[in-house]
């Protein structure tokens, strides 16, 4: 069952914000993530999507970009799906190369390489808005099917 912010087209759903700013943090992210997608009615298998693309997007926040914020808002579209959009903001230096960063195999760090590149495929939009020295905001949406 739905709460009555998502059966209700006409009432807006405010969106939450999360600090990710320490390590803990990352785990406080996940979680708010999965109560939202449960919330929403999404299946077991998009709820392990969605927050698994979150805890990739706030873990390179935290660690690349010295930290930053996560918005979670949930969508009603004009087909009346429902969806979720996460936004990711940091401060930190940016992407000097978003290409290569999105390529399978790269890392700046100890991790596989399947970052950006495996996030975008977990979701359904994906955008990246970034330049050197001017930090990373990540938009992502998942719609339930």
């Amino acid at each position: 069952m739905l709460p009555d912010e998502l059966t209700d087209p006409g009432r807006d759903v405010p969106p939450l914000e999360h600090a990710v700013r320490a390590e803990e943090d990352l785990l406080t992210a996940r979680h708010a993530v999965r109560s939202s997608a449960v919330a929403a009615g999404f299946s077991i298998v998009d709820q392990t999507k969605i927050v698994t693309a979150a805890s990739e997007l706030v873990r390179n926040a935290y660690i690349h970009g010295g930290g930053g914020t996560m918005t979670i808002t949930m969508l009603r579209d004009d087909r009346h799906r429902i969806g979720l959009r996460l936004r990711v903001r940091d401060d930190g230096p940016g992407i000097a190369d978003v290409d290569q960063a999105m390529t399978d195999g790269f890392s700046t760090g100890a991790g596989l390489g399947h970052g950006l590149g495996g996030t975008r495929r977990l979701v359904d939009e994906f955008a990246i808005d970034t330049a050197p020295g001017r930090g990373t905001t990540i938009t992502i949406t998942r719609w339930k099917p």
